[in-house]
């Protein structure tokens, strides 16, 4: 047992207390979102304590429980309690306890404990009229620091920064472990203009030095949002939902690494909007009301089909037809693009059984071309039916291309193997180098239509088109120009060597399957 007369005074207490212990009762006092309403309000925590002191090597548990009491302003100004010793078994279920309710590498709260932490602050805010807020921090070189040094070495980044924000919080204020590279911070008694003051603290605290690690000194960022509440979120959840929010809108900025969440009507009308549209996707996938309209790609020499492009489209129940261009970005925004990918996949090949003799291109997203299901399911599609794969032209947008070269080039690949043709859709607008180009190994590009349009009024861009038609020459690509809708930018086209065009000029997409190309010649009216 320790020299009781050491432990009369809050300092010589505390110089037996061992520096492991995750809390302490100076910080179940002062980090209580609890109000003293004249009966004091209760506590009980469990710590170890070093009788020998901090140099010596044994050590024992304690159950301090008691009462803390306020003075008149609210603040903690006396705790009044009983310590008792546990045995060696209780030690272990106490700890065993304990522990669950936080985070062992960084000894932080863990997701339940601060969703609970959260709920607390949130009564209080109510019961007092104090507004609280709620912060999300995210590492944001993590990825980075994982595929550099190892997760051992991001495990001491992820410590390290846990620390830094601990240090910066005030008393009162709350900090857990949120998820992987997040950590969820509660600021009590706190409004708009004391978050973004935290915000900038914290902010600091994390970028003004380097973190040393096994590895060596390594930089971290953070990036904030964060939510006031009850004001802006009267649930938990809500405010978590808001936090996040806030947050994913702080990663899009390069200049302002926090963001506070603010009530928009146009926001508010936005995720409505995405909503609905996300319930009439599922619905239309259910239903199976997503179709396909097909628009020709024509010689440039005779105006004739030599390709039709598989257009997605969305059939309301009474029977409105909506382009992907409305619902596409919500679909990738909410994950559900992949289900439409599949869905266009055994479309397409409907058409290609349809219309023998008939060439069809359809456009894929950027995450299906990292999806080794969609790969397997065209495979088995294809099957031992060649004439499958060599009437199918497979486009990939520029910017999905250039994000990842290693893996386009693998999915290039794998569909040249299968007998595929590959296009690079929207061509000019990411800046691709023929370079690239070529090392994907692809077929065609697509000239991206705001470089099209109009062509014959816009110098700048003539010369620009006229520069990628000639270089794809020199790399032996066959080369569309998208958008024409204007005969003088046929001819310029034509003179420059184009091989394909495809626009409004030439037909619009329909939604039967054009089963023989001198009928759908007819049909559209492209005269050669």
């Amino acid at each position: 047992m320790p020299d009781l007369s050491l432990l009369n005074t809050g300092r010589g207490f505390a110089s037996f207390l061992d520096t492991d212990n995750l809390t302490n009762r100076y910080e179940a006092v002062m980090n209580s979102h609890l109000v003293d309403e004249g009966d004091g309000v209760p506590y009980e925590i469990q710590y170890r304590i070093l009788p020998q002191g901090r140099n010596g090597h044994t050590s024992c548990w304690l159950d301090d429980s008691g009462r803390w009491f306020a003075d008149s302003n609210g603040q903690p100004v006396k705790a009044q309690g009983i310590i008792r010793l546990f045995d060696e078994r209780y030690q272990r279920d106490q700890e065993l306890a304990y522990l669950s309710s936080y985070d062992p590498l960084t000894g932080q709260m863990n997701r339940l404990r601060l969703n609970e932490t959260l709920d607390e602050a949130l009564k209080s805010s109510e019961q007092t009229r104090m507004p609280c807020a709620f912060l999300l921090a995210a590492i944001n070189n993590l990825a980075m620091v994982n595929d550099a040094y190892g997760f051992d070495v991001a495990d001491q980044v992820i410590a390290a920064v846990a620390n830094r924000l601990k240090e910066k919080l005030r008393g009162g204020d709350s900090m857990g472990r949120y998820a992987g590279n997040k950590f969820g911070i509660i600021l009590a008694n706190c409004n708009e203009e004391d978050m973004r003051i935290a915000a900038v603290r914290l902010d600091d605290a994390i970028r003004g030095a380097v973190i040393e690690t096994a590895a060596g000194p390594v930089s971290a960022a953070i990036s904030l949002g964060g939510v006031v509440m009850p004001r802006h979120a009267r649930t938990t959840q809500e405010g978590m939902v808001r936090a996040e929010e806030a947050l994913s809108e702080a990663k899009q900025r390069h200049m302002d690494h926090f963001v506070a969440y603010e009530h928009s009507s146009k926001k508010e009308s936005h995720r409505k909007r995405n909503i609905m549209f996300a319930d009439e996707i599922i619905s239309a996938l259910n239903d199976r009301r997503l179709r396909l309209g097909y628009q020709p790609i024509v010689y440039a020499a005779t105006g004739l089909p030599a390709h039709y492009e598989c257009l997605l489209r969305l059939v309301k129940p009474d029977h409105e037809i909506v382009s992907a261009g409305h619902f596409i970005p919500v679909a990738e925004q909410l994950g559900l693009v992949r289900l439409i990918d599949h869905r266009v996949l055994e479309l397409t090949i409907e058409a290609l059984e349809a219309a023998p003799g008939v060439n069809f291109t359809f456009n894929v997203s950027g995450l299906t071309a990292t999806d080794p299901s969609w790969l397997a399911n065209l495979t088995a599609f294809i099957g031992s039916n060649r004439d499958f794969a060599h009437r199918l032209t497979v486009e990939i947008t520029e910017t999905v291309a250039i994000n990842d070269i290693e893996e386009s080039t693998k999915f290039v690949s794998s569909l040249r193997d299968l007998g595929c043709r590959v296009a690079i859709d929207d061509f000019g607008a990411g800046y691709t180098s023929f370079r690239n180009l070529k090392l994907m190994n692809v077929d065609m590009v697509k000239i991206d239509g705001s470089f099209v349009e109009n062509l014959h009024q816009s110098p700048d861009n003539q010369f620009f088109v006229r520069t990628l038609i000639d270089l794809a020459k020199n790399f032996n690509l066959e080369t569309v120009a998208e958008w024409v809708e204007d005969e003088r930018d046929v001819e310029l086209l034509r003179d420059w060597g184009i091989d394909y065009m495809q626009g409004f000029l030439f037909g619009a997409a329909q939604m039967e399957i054009p089963t023989k190309i001198e009928d759908a010649a007819k049909k559209q009216n492209i005269a050669g």
